[in-house]
C-alpha cells in the first residue's frame, strides 16, 4: 500500500504481526553495507559495471534470524516437508545514474519450486508499506502460497531502504515512544506549533542518520532493481505477485519495461491516478468505511461488548472513547500510556483484517475501562514496535519512499484548509489521516511526481484484483489501475469482501482464478466477480 504517512504499514504486515512472529533473514549482524565505504565497482566503466552486476552468482544460504531493522524474532520455520529458507544477497547501483559508482546490497528470500520438471522460474512478491521487508513477510504466511511453488520459486526482497537493504535510520526507539505518544491531530495554535517542531526533528534525524540514501530509495529505483533481479535469476520475464503498495511498484515496472513482464498480479491496488492528498481522503474514507462495517457487525450480534443497538451508537461510543483519551490517556503497557492518536493507530491497525475485529472489539471495551493494553499492542504492531521496545525501519522507510516519490508539500495552512474534506471523509480518522498530509513538509528530497505513470503498452495481460471492503487501498483505484495499465494490459477482477488484499481473504473464487492464471496462464474474463 502507498500508505499515507499517519498509516503507513503494508497492512498485511500489520495484521501479520499481530497474530505471528514475523519470521526473516539476514547475515545476523544487524547491519547493512558499509555506507562510509564504495564499493570497488567504483572504480570499474559503467558498461564493465552493469555486465558485472547482470552477471553475478548468488550464494543462498539457510536464513539466520532477522536484525532489528526487519522486526526481529526467530529465524523462519522450515517449509513443508523439512527444506530451510533460502536467503541470500544482491548488489545494485546505490545511483542508476552513475552505475560504475556506489553499490548497495538487497537482501533476498526464496522457497525453490517444488516441481523441478514444471517450474515456470521465479514469483516475485512486493508485500506493499512502502517499507515492508518482503524478507521478513514472505515466510509469515506459511503456507499461504504454497499452491504457487509448485511451480514457482517464491521469491522476495527487502527493497531499498527497508529492513537489510541500506535500510534508513531515523530516530532512535526512546525517541519514537515518545513521538508516537504526542497529539497527532492538534486542536489549537500551540499544538500545531509541538506538531510541527516534532516533525521537523524526526525529518533531521532521518538525514543526519541516512541522508546519502535519502535520494535513491524511491519507487522507480526499485522498479529497476526488480528487472536487474529478474535477470540475476535467469528470468526473461518477470512473474510478480505485488500487494498493496506493491501494486504501485509492478505498474511502475510495467511502464519502464512493458515488454519484459511475464505473469503478474495486482492485488489491494494503489490509485495511480490520486494525488497524496487526493489518496489520503480516499483512504479515510476507507477506514470510516471498515470501521462502519465493524460496528454494524458488532450492533447485530447478541454478544458484542460494545455499548449501542445500531452501528451509530456504538461508533458514537468509540468517538466518546478517542475524545476522553485526547485529555486522559489510560494505562497502556508497562509505564506508557494509551493516547488518543496510539488507541486511533490500534483501531486502524485491526481494521486492516475481519480476522482481527474481535480483537478491536476486545480493546476498545477495555480502554473503555481504563486498559489500553490491547489497543496499545494494535498500535505498536502498525508503528513496528516489538515487545522489547525496539522499532523496525518500516517507518523511516515508508516516509524516505514516500517522500522521494510524492513532489505534494504541504504547509500548516494548507494542511488546516484540506481538514474539513476530511473530516467529511471519516469523522473518526478524517483528522488524523488529514494531519500526515505533513510527513514530507521539510523532507530534504524533492519528490519525483505527483503521480505515477503506469501506461504499460505491450506488456503482457496484468490481473488487478480490487476489494470492495478494503480500508487501505479503496476498491476504485483497482479500476483506475487497470485503465492506466491500458486497454488489453489491466484485467479486473473483484472481490466483494473485507479486509486489505483478496487472495488472502478467504475466496476460493480468487484463489482459483489466481492460480489458473500463474500457474496456466488462464486470464480470466475482465470484469470477474468474486465473492
Amino acid at each position: 500500500m502507498r500508505t499515507s504517512p499517519a498509516v503507513r504499514s503494508a497492512a498485511l504486515v500489520a495484521t501479520t504481526v499481530v497474530l505471528l512472529p514475523l519470521t526473516a533473514c539476514s547475515d545476523g549482524d544487524g547491519g547493512g553495507t558499509d555506507r562510509s565505504v564504495p564499493s570497488a565497482a567504483s572504480t570499474a566503466s559503467p558498461t564493465a559495471t552493469a555486465r558485472k552486476l547482470v552477471s553475478q552468482k548468488l550464494d543462498w544460504q539457510p536464513c539466520p534470524a532477522p536484525n532489528e531493522a526487519q522486526g526481529s524474532g526467530p529465524k523462519p520455520s522450515p517449509l513443508p516437508g523439512g527444506a530451510p529458507w533460502e536467503c541470500s544477497f544482491m548488489d545494485v547501483p546505490l545511483d542508476y545514474g552513475d552505475p560504475g559508482g556506489r553499490t548497495i546490497e538487497l537482501a533476498l528470500i526464496r522457497a525453490p519450486a517444488r516441481n523441478k520438471d514444471r517450474r515456470l522460474g521465479s514469483l516475485v512478491f512486493n508485500f506493499g508499506g512502502p517499507g515492508a521487508s518482503g524478507v521478513a513477510t514472505l515466510p509469515s504466511f506459511g503456507t499461504a502460497y504454497d499452491s504457487l511453488r509448485t511451480r514457482y520459486d517464491l521469491v522476495s526482497f527487502d527493497p531499498r531502504g527497508v529492513g537489510r537493504s541500506e535500510g534508513v535510520e531515523c530516530s532512535d526507539d526512546r525517541a519514537l515512544d515518545a513521538r508516537y505518544e504526542k497529539d497527532g491531530t492538534p486542536d489549537d495554535a500551540q499544538e500545531v506549533k509541538a506538531f510541527v517542531e516534532d516533525q521537523r526533528s524526526y525529518i533531521a534525524d532521518c538525514e543526519k542518520n541516512s541522508g546519502g540514501e535519502l535520494p535513491y530509495v524511491g519507487t522507480t529505483n526499485a522498479a529497476r532493481d526488480m528487472d536487474l533481479l529478474r535477470q540475476v535469476l535467469g528470468d526473461s520475464k518477470l512473474n510478480y505477485f505485488g500487494i498493496s503498495y506493491g501494486t504501485e511498484l509492478g505498474g511502475v515496472y510495467a511502464h519502464l519495461y512493458p515488454r519484459n513482464v511475464g505473469r503478474a498480479v495486482l492485488d489491494a491496488v494503489v490509485d495511480p491516478t490520486q494525488d497524496a492528498e487526493q489518496s489520503s481522503i480516499s483512504q479515510a474514507r476507507g477506514f470510516q468505511l471498515a470501521l462502519d462495517n465493524f460496528t454494524a457487525d458488532c450492533a447485530e450480534r447478541d454478544d458484542c461488548r460494545l455499548p449501542g443497538s445500531t452501528a451509530a451508537e456504538v461508533q458514537d461510543g468509540i468517538a466518546a472513547l478517542l475524545a476522553r483519551l485526547e485529555k486522559s490517556p489510560v494505562a497502556g503497557l508497562g509505564e506508557r500510556k494509551l493516547t488518543q492518536t496510539q488507541a486511533t493507530t490500534g483501531i486502524a491497525s485491526a481494521l486492516y483484517s475481519k480476522e482481527t475485529w474481535p480483537l478491536l472489539e476486545q480493546g476498545i471495551d477495555e480502554a473503555d475501562s481504563g486498559n489500553g493494553g490491547l489497543l496499545l499492542a494494535l498500535a505498536d504492531s502498525l508503528n513496528g514496535r516489538d515487545q522489547n521496545g525496539h522499532y523496525d525501519n518500516s517507518n523511516a522507510a515508508n516516509a524516505a519512499i514516500n517522500c522521494a516519490d510524492s513532489e505534494q508539500r504541504f504547509t500548516p495552512e494548507q494542511t488546516e484548509a484540506a481538514l474539513p474534506a476530511f473530516r467529511k471523509a471519516s469523522p473518526v480518522f478524517g483528522d488524523y489521516l488529514g494531519w500526515g498530509l505533513m510527513s514530507c513538509t521539510g523532507w530534504p528530497v524533492a519528490g519525483a511526481w505527483e503521480t505515477p505513470d503506469v501506461s504499460a503498452p505491450g506488456s503482457a495481460p496484468i490481473l488487478v484484483i480490487g476489494n470492495t471492503g478494503d480500508p487501505a487501498t479503496p476498491y476504485a483505484g483497482a479500476k483506475a489501475m487497470a485503465t492506466e495499465l491500458g486497454k488489453g494490459v489491466g484485467v479486473e477482477l473483484t472481490y466483494e469482501g473485507q479486509g486489505h488484499g483478496a487472495y488472502n481473504g478467504g475466496s476460493a473464487c480468487v484463489q482459483k482464478a489466481v492460480d489458473g492464471y500463474l500457474l496456466d496462464g488462464k486470464v480470466p474474463p475482465d470484469g470477474t466477480v468474486c465473492s
